[in-house]
């Protein structure tokens, strides 16, 4: 067995959107791999039965994406301290003795994303504004916790979302009333949207971008050929300004390693092919 190729997915309900196969295949075909890297659909109702038996099937890894990320690091045997913190796993390693390791990426891909694209940005500048409290919310509020943002600031539209991401990390972190986060942005060093918002013609933006600072660093979770309203509009007011592809493809790095030996490097060549 140990000449077949090696084998890893990204697994969510639904699948078909995800880039991540893009990402994983363009690091096999670069660096010469006999492996692949597949979407798999699970519903559900059927991702614990599913997921036990990928180990079986010869799967050395998978992702996990919407809705699963709760659900997969209830399985494993073996969890990160991170994905312990953030309450879910996105990187999932079936190891040779039987054991499933739960890890979770997202906040690492965060990071590594504004420092690659803002090498000038610094946490530790003032506190972070984080927009919307999904899963990529606690992820991203736990990394610039660590960073060493003095403070996070939670602004969500459905307020008891807010209130469980910061009941859930305790200390430094500050729930915000959605009509209030455009006040308060201009005291923020760093403003992350994580919402849907500004995705469609007409929407409007998260919150405005006449009162921040010229230090201020605005990021989006979003991305696409096209840069996002939000990110657009700061890059005009001559603000520090990322997209959030960069997201995707740092916090894909450990599982590549993890899975096919290699650690693989995020250049502009990915970024285009990803793109394409």
């Amino acid at each position: 067995m140990t000449d077949e190729p090696r084998l890893a997915a990204v697994t969510g309900w639904p699948i078909a959107h995800s880039r991540s196969p893009l990402v994983h295949g363009h690091w096999l075909r670069r660096y010469g791999i006999r492996g692949h890297y597949i979407p798999v659909a699970l519903a559900p109702e059927a991702f614990a039965e599913g997921f036990s038996a990928m180990p079986k099937l010869g799967f050395r890894g998978t992702n996990v994406t919407i809705p699963h990320k709760e659900m997969a690091l209830a399985l494993a045997t073996d969890v990160s301290d991170e994905a312990r913190a953030i309450g879910a796993a996105n990187t999932i390693t079936f190891r040779e003795d039987g054991s499933i390791h739960a890890d979770n990426t997202d906040g690492y891909g965060f990071l590594a994303n504004l420092r690659d694209a803002a090498p000038a940005w610094d946490a530790a500048a003032g506190p972070a504004l984080v927009l919307g409290a999904g899963g990529a919310s606690r992820a991203i509020v736990h990394a610039l916790r660590g960073a060493g943002a003095p403070e996070v600031w939670i602004a969500n539209r459905t307020a008891a979302r807010a209130e469980a991401v910061a009941d859930h990390f305790g200390e430094g972190i500050r729930v915000l009333d959605w009509e209030r986060a455009e006040a308060v942005a201009g005291d923020a060093a760093t403003i992350v949207n994580t919402t849907s918002l500004g995705m469609k013609p007409g929407e409007p933006m998260p919150v405005a971008l006449d009162r921040l600072s010229s230090g201020v660093l605005v990021t989006d979770v979003v991305y696409g050929a096209e840069p996002t309203a939000f990110v657009a509009a700061a890059r005009a007011r001559g603000l520090m300004a990322v997209d959030g592809l960069g997201m995707l493809l740092h916090q894909a790095v450990p599982g590549f390693e993890r899975w096919f030996g290699v650690r693989p490097e995020v250049d502009a060549e990915l970024r285009a092919a990803v793109l394409a």
